[in-house]
């Protein structure tokens, strides 16, 4: 706006970047009177809103995990009580310059067994589940550090979307996602019948693997070959883990990586993500009983 643009020269502390109001005025076509009503005039009600919700916006996209976009302050206003449009968070945040990460582009590292043990894809894409612990998910993927390659294991379940176990190292043997399986055992101690979905990648199709979940009362499930949306809700976690934390900045090497990983999964990823496939609420949120970001901003609803 023109007479902001006046203002914001008229008062510069610095001498040589000041100029008179008259002047400036005269090259920007705008007359005097009009500058000095448009100082005297009192801010809107509209635009106190907008100074008080911009400020909510810059603490909750510096506090929360990561560098999130619209969609994800949206919801964490929601969550909090604040009844906006999404437009207007644009508007307001674009006027900041603040904007989320975009995800790098994602590689194929899925490697099939010379000798698989086969297992039916109990799934189907159905990855829209109700109760907790029934039905989970798991992939591998590889992070490149000083110390060479580490590989990251997980296990989510597919209602709360919550990382119930993960195992990092520096190989790719089947123990690496057997053991992320019983971490996630110990913590969650499903019911036998548990569904395992995966993608068709040597360490699920192994003996050892398929001897694993036979013991453990594992239904063993695999999505098609060469279609990453059969195991969609394991990628996404794996692009946003990446561009979130991995690619934030360079890694030593194991040790230093775990910690990070550690930190970020269990004290950001499970409690303060906020997911689209759920409402927006939070994997934490979702298994304390929530189902909307209504019930959250007013608990008696």
């Amino acid at each position: 706006m023109k007479y902001a643009a006046i203002a914001n020269w008229a008062d510069s502390d610095d001498p040589d970047d000041a100029f008179p109001v008259a002047f400036m005025c005269v090259q920007l076509d705008v007359s005097r009177s009009g500058y000095y009503d448009w100082r005297r005039r009192l801010p809107s009600r509209r635009e106190l809103c907008d100074a008080e919700l911009a400020d909510r916006i810059g603490e909750l996209h510096r506090d929360l995990p990561g560098q999130p976009g619209v969609r994800r302050v949206f919801a964490e206003l929601a969550a909090h009580g604040w009844r906006v449009g999404r437009k207007r968070v644009w508007r307001l945040m674009r006027a900041q310059g603040r904007q989320g990460r975009t995800p790098w582009r994602w590689r194929r590292t899925t490697i099939a067994g010379r000798r698989p043990i086969d297992a039916p894809d109990l799934l189907a894409q159905d990855l829209d589940v109700e109760a907790t612990d029934t039905r989970w998910c798991g992939d591998i993927t590889y992070i490149d550090t000083v110390d060479g390659f580490c590989f990251l294991a997980t296990v989510i379940d597919l209602a709360s979307r919550r990382v119930v176990g993960w195992a990092l190292d520096q190989h790719l043997r089947t123990d690496l996602v057997t053991d992320a399986l019983t971490q996630a055992l110990a913590t969650r101690r499903p019911e036998p019948g548990l569904i395992f979905h995966s993608d068709r990648g040597t360490q699920f199709t192994s003996h050892k693997f398929a001897h694993f979940c036979a013991d453990h009362g594992i239904r063993r499930s695999m999505g098609r070959r060469a279609t990453c949306f059969d195991n969609a809700v394991a990628e996404s976690f794996f692009a946003t883990y990446k561009k979130e934390l991995i690619h934030t900045r360079p890694w030593n090497g194991l040790a230093e990586l775990r910690q990070a990983t550690f930190v970020w999964i269990e004290g950001d990823y499970n409690r303060r993500w906020r997911h689209s496939a759920l409402g927006y609420l939070t994997p934490s949120e979702y298994e304390l009983g929530y189902r909307s970001l209504t019930e959250i901003a007013d608990p008696a609803a």
